[in-house]
């Protein structure tokens, strides 16, 4: 039975790592998706969002009266005297109700109201504004953790084919139809390419790390993208309206807010009228004393009162003098409201700017792809001649090499163009405004 158990738990064990070996595959929208959902930056936009829900619903209640409970107990020593009388609150108690409705305030309830209203919209340009953060960086780092496999496939491939000619120059040397110092040249290329190809792999592995960061996995687990294929698209006309970006209307709405609060701290100067109505009922207090009942005959007697009363009120209130108190207010959210407009008049252009700068960078990297593919064609057919000439012994290996170092780099070339225009893609829809739609 023993025996059985440890069977079973080793097959466990191994089946756990088996699949927590097996790589995760992720396309450019599964990234983005999965850093959608565990941004904590985009959980606290959301939060916000909601705290803004509540202080509209807050907001929307100052119109409605307010009901008040209130209940007071005392016990007061000593008595007091009133008229020979003695009146006792040992042990008096109270308890009402008051109604109180706002009937003019000097705006300010409605404009508390349009404060929160632009509190809800500024939260949620505020959450766009950062799920567009969240789906950079996501596609940031995809594509350029894409970049650093590709090269890695690539110095691996290189890597492969300088291998296979050591190989056969190792031959040649044996037979007489080569030198040692060609054979030297070769292993000092081998020498260099298995140190860029561990450096490519700590680099991807270092990349993969980040992506994991960015998609909330944790940090061993390796990832498969599914976008082997790069497509790249001839850019179109490009939009250079930057009327959608949240953070030009996040700076309207702080304009807007700014607004209301000089017209809050107006109200403050206009008069106020409420209205309350309110039942109060009391009891336990005595009136203790002696009465004259007659030829000079003296009773004690002790009376109770217990009773309720109502109360109606309209109270106006009226501010005269503050020493200025209120236009200064005033005057300070002038010029706060002043400041908002000169801030978006001077952040319109530097949005102008960074929209003009990316699509710029989506148009030069399409043009550098196609540099880099021409170049690259012309270096696998430079590699090929090559290599047709050295084995027939027209060339010397230096060209051979020199042709395949060539090969190199526009492969690498390539990879880079072709990834960084996707980063540039992404960055120009952030800068329009239109990554999180």
């Amino acid at each position: 039975m023993i025996r059985i158990i440890l069977t079973c738990s080793l097959l466990l064990a191994s089946t756990a790592s088996v699949m927590a070996q097996q790589p995760l595959r992720l396309s450019q929208q599964d990234c983005r998706e999965r850093a959608i959902a565990h941004s904590e930056d985009l959980q606290q936009a959301n939060n916000a969002i909601q705290q803004a829900k509540l202080d509209r619903k807050i907001a929307n209640t100052a119109y409605l009266p307010n009901l008040e409970g209130s209940a007071t107990g005392a016990y007061v020593l000593p008595d007091i005297d009133v008229m020979g009388s003695e009146l006792r609150m040992r042990g008096m108690y109270m308890a009402g109700i008051t109604l109180t409705q706002p009937i003019y305030t000097g705006g300010s309830i409605t404009t508390g109201r349009r404060l929160a209203q632009i509190g809800e919209k500024s939260a949620a340009e505020q959450e766009r504004l950062t799920r567009m953060e969240v789906i950079a960086d996501a596609d940031n780092a995809y594509w350029t953790y894409i970049a650093v496999r590709r090269k890695v496939q690539m110095t691996g491939q290189y890597k492969r084919q300088m291998d296979t000619l050591y190989r056969q120059t190792q031959t040649a040397v044996q037979a007489g139809m080569a030198t040692d110092n060609d054979l030297l040249r070769i292993e000092a290329q081998r020498s260099n390419l298995a140190y860029q190809l561990q450096r490519a792999e700590n680099g991807a592995d270092l990349c993969r790390m980040s992506l994991c960061r960015i998609i909330g996995v944790a940090a061993d687990t390796p990832i498969l993208p599914t976008d082997t294929i790069i497509q790249c698209a001839v850019p179109g006309t490009l939009d250079t309206n930057t009327t959608a970006r949240p953070e030009l209307r996040l700076l309207q709405m702080q304009i807007d807010a700014n607004e209301q609060q000089v017209r809050m701290n107006q109200s403050k100067l206009l008069p106020t009228v409420g209205l309350s109505a309110g039942y109060t009922y009391y009891g336990n207090i005595k009136m203790a004393g002696t009465a004259d009942a007659g030829n000079g005959t003296l009773i004690p007697y002790t009376q109770e009162f217990r009773d309720g009363i109502g109360m109606a009120m309209l109270a106006v209130q009226i501010p005269i003098f503050h020493w200025g108190e209120g236009h200064k207010k005033v005057r300070r959210a002038q010029y706060d409201l002043e400041n908002a407009r000169l801030e978006l008049q001077k952040n319109s252009r530097l949005l102008d700017l960074e929209l003009q700068q990316a699509i710029r960078n989506v148009q030069d990297g399409y043009r550098l792809i196609t540099a880099a593919d021409i170049a690259l064609r012309q270096a696998e057919e430079n590699l090929r001649v090559m290599r047709n000439r050295y084995a027939a012994s027209m060339s010397p290996l230096t060209d051979l090499l020199d042709a395949q170092s060539q090969w190199q780099e526009a492969s690498s070339n390539l990879i880079e163009a072709q990834t960084q225009y996707k980063i540039y893609e992404t960055e120009y829809l952030r800068a329009a405004g239109w990554l999180a739609d």
